[in-house]
């Protein structure tokens, strides 16, 4: 028989070990706990980065989900159907893979997904009704010749770049439409009225898709094209201006600016190609909307992006030179007789590009950007002038490398910038923008025929532009 003091002790141990159980237990619960939180408000965080990235994309759920609600209120009316059958899920499939972001890439995948269904589909039964003559061993064979050729064919277009940039998807669907209905065991009859219901509930989902993506805060492709090429123009802008202020003129402040996050803005116009590539392409399925006329040049857009990202590796180039600008800083004499000029060129670097993209982003034709670089080519002018007088007896070899370096690639930058002025010319012209001298307002504008003070007096009713001078 146990002694009192074993059994005290006995149970002592007892209650601390389950004391210690539950301490355990309550804090692996709270570590849980704890990292579920975490997990919670970084995802929390995560959802609301990306509403606040663009709302828009908040909006494309809302659509989605309405537009699967309007075929599922086809899916409980049925009866009123029977043509359709148990195919009306074809219909929920289709909006759930058409229905894209914006409107162009909705319009191509439905266009792409109805042809590719009807052509395959017509294609499929054809191949059937051909194989049937040839007795039931003779259509096995013929039916695998004809999968073989057609779909390798297809195959082999995909590989095409231009194919493949807007009709990847409808081959896709050609080849999967085409070896469902070549290779079914249903008769000719069941699968002739099968491939109509399909078809006709792929189109019902199309049309659903594209009405609901058009008619509830659409997203026009081509307008966010047309805008990154306007902010890529302004990027590229801030970097010569604060190119100017704080490499060129660092010797005349005293006080070094540690912010450069200026020399990092174009970067992004580097990546930019895939994009641009894919909006131009989305964007030529899209219908006329706003300034966006039908037929729209967006290859333009695509050559205005090319020319930007060749300034932005020339930059790229140009940053690589100022590390050494610490310890060179166009302090010796050469870098100060051209550094004038390089500011010059630099300033109308920037005010050229922001020309251009105002011009693009308004959609207005001006020649004001003509003037900057003209302003430029005079600067550069003026360097060749004192390149050509022999400058370099006496100079240490490290500012030679250096102004040479910095006054070829500014003449470079000017030549593609040039370029771009050009490009966006002839976007203007084949776009049809409207002259920046007209003014929104009703009536008629009247240039003043002396330098003196006007005051314009813009009158609604009636609608005319009054001009009077002011003594």
């Amino acid at each position: 028989m146990a002694s009192p003091d074993n059994a005290e002790y006995t149970t002592t141990i007892t209650t601390r070990g389950f004391s210690s159980c539950i301490r355990i237990i309550w804090q692996c619960l709270r570590t849980l706990h704890e990292k579920s939180w975490c997990k919670l408000v970084n995802t929390t965080k995560m959802v609301i980065k990306l509403e606040q990235d663009d709302p828009r994309r908040v909006i494309h759920s809302f659509k989605v989900g309405l537009a699967l609600v309007l075929i599922s209120i086809l899916q409980h009316i049925r009866p009123t159907f029977y043509a359709f059958g148990d195919n009306i899920l074809w219909a929920v499939l289709t909006v759930a893979l058409v229905l894209e972001f914006s409107v162009g890439a909705t319009l191509g995948k439905g266009l792409n997904r109805i042809l590719a269904t009807w052509l395959a589909g017509a294609l499929g039964v054809g191949t059937r009704s051909i194989a049937n003559l040839c007795g039931q061993k003779g259509e096995a064979v013929l039916t695998t010749i004809f999968v073989f050729v057609i779909a390798g064919s297809v195959t082999f277009m995909r590989f095409s770049p231009r194919l493949k940039a807007r009709y990847d998807y409808g081959f896709i669907i050609f080849i999967l439409t085409f070896c469902m209905v070549s290779l079914s065991d249903d008769k000719e009859r069941a699968m002739l009225k099968l491939a109509q219901e399909r078809l006709l509930t792929i189109i019902i989902g199309s049309f659903v898709a594209v009405i609901v993506c058009i008619c509830i805060c659409p997203v026009w492709i081509g307008q966010d094209l047309h805008n990154q090429i306007a902010a890529n123009m302004e990027k590229i802008a801030h970097f010569f201006e604060g190119f100017s202020d704080e490499y060129l003129k660092k010797s005349e402040n005293t006080e070094v600016v540690h912010d450069r996050s200026f020399l990092h803005r174009y970067k992004s116009v580097l990546s930019s190609k895939s994009s641009e590539e894919t909006m131009a392409v989305l964007a030529r399925w899209e219908p006329r909307h706003g300034g966006f006329r039908f037929r729209h040049p967006w290859k333009q857009y695509l050559k205005i992006g090319n020319l930007i990202r060749l300034c932005a590796y020339n930059i790229e180039v140009l940053i690589a030179c100022l590390p050494h600008s610490d310890q060179v800083s166009l302090n010796y004499e050469v870098g100060n007789k051209i550094k004038e000029s390089c500011t010059i060129i630099s300033s109308e670097c920037g005010k050229t590009l922001k020309e251009a993209s105002l011009m693009v982003k308004h959609m207005t034709m001006s020649s004001m950007h003509n003037s900057h670089v003209a302003n430029a080519k005079n600067a550069i002018q003026t360097i060749k002038s004192i390149l050509r007088t022999n400058p370099w007896e006496g100079v240490d070899y490290d500012e030679i490398i250096q102004v040479s370096t910095l006054a070829s690639l500014l003449i470079d930058v000017v030549n593609c910038i040039q370029n771009i002025c050009e490009a966006v010319d002839e976007l203007a012209s084949l776009a049809k923008f409207q002259p920046s001298q007209l003014l929104h307002h009703r009536g008629t504008v009247v240039q003043p025929v002396d330098d003196s003070v006007h005051v314009i007096a813009i009158i609604e009713t009636p609608p005319i532009l009054e001009l009077r001078n002011e003594n």
